[in-house]
């Protein structure tokens, strides 16, 4: 990578907080635009609105899908803009790029006789049963992403109170209420199983491996795996799906889009719309009711 793309990572971590998964996918996008620039014998600072166009179609020749196209020009954007705003350029040669409009795909949810199944899965006469019973109730009593959930620590917790405190992207906090269930498993992990990892080194996380370091994303999948797989779950089941079934059960239980924005972290509310697309439980039952063909 060349120095310029550095910098601008650097900047996008110190100045917006970009989590690490999204430094991570800018900088390979930047990379391969940079090989593609070094083929045609240009540079950054001299490729211009054609050269971007051939990116891009480039992308598409490959198969791209459109939302990673559109990912890789909003890297883009974002390294023209840097390089303007710092001087290092006069024009910004993305100027008047268009991104590809991608199709929103509703997200997918669990029943909550499902969701009940797959948290109560864990082998609760291990420790890390215990544990992983835990992170389960309380992704799903909270709707935190993965990563929020990971990052929990020691002070984030208020059981008292009721609630945690997330840090969602771009570093913002947000509180959100902890359920009365949710609240004993942490409290029982508390108690029970989280001093036996922390007898040598403690991390200061919530959630901690064997050796009291911080647990992986890696660990989060697959502890949510074998619990679905524990469950008799058939489809592949994601952290992330427990956060839409937190989500859409709360709508379906009446809380107003505006509450379970703010829960959720949403910067648009637009985002947590999505969830009114979903049929909700009484809707289908109707339907089964009247439908002549149900």
């Amino acid at each position: 990578m060349t120095d310029v793309v550095v910098e601008y990572l650097g900047a996008l971590q110190a100045e917006r907080g970009a989590s690490r998964n999204t430094l991570t996918a800018y900088r390979r996008d930047l990379a391969d635009f940079t090989e593609f620039l070094n083929a045609q014998h240009r540079s950054l600072h001299r490729a211009g609105p054609d050269d971007i166009v051939g990116y891009l179609e480039r992308l598409r020749t490959r198969g791209l899908r459109p939302a990673s196209v559109a990912r890789r020009i909003s890297a883009l954007r974002g390294l023209y803009k840097h390089l303007v705003r710092e001087g290092g350029l006069r024009r910004d040669p993305t100027e008047h790029l268009e991104a590809p409009r991608c199709a929103r795909a509703l997200p997918r949810t669990l029943s909550r006789e499902t969701v009940a199944a797959l948290v109560e899965a864990p082998d609760l006469t291990h420790p890390r049963g215990v544990r992983d019973r835990t992170m389960l109730e309380l992704l799903y009593a909270t709707g935190m992403r993965a990563s929020e959930c990971l990052g929990l620590t020691l002070d984030d917790v208020n059981l008292t109170a009721g609630y945690v405190v997330c840090t969602g992207k771009g570093r913002k906090q947000r509180l959100v209420p902890v359920g009365g269930e949710a609240a004993q498993w942490v409290r029982r992990y508390l108690r029970e199983i989280r001093p036996l990892s922390t007898r040598v080194r403690d991390s200061g996380r919530l959630f901690v491996n064997p050796r009291g370091g911080r647990l992986s994303r890696q660990s989060l999948w697959a502890i949510v795996r074998h619990a679905a797989a524990r469950a008799g779950l058939r489809h592949r089941v994601s952290p992330h799906v427990l956060r839409h079934s937190f989500a859409s059960h709360l709508l379906e239980g009446g809380a107003d889009l505006r509450s379970i924005q703010v829960m959720l972290g949403h910067a648009d509310i637009a985002t947590t719309q999505i969830y009114t697309h979903l049929p909700s439980a009484t809707l289908l039952t109707m339907y089964r009711r009247f439908h002549p063909r149900a």
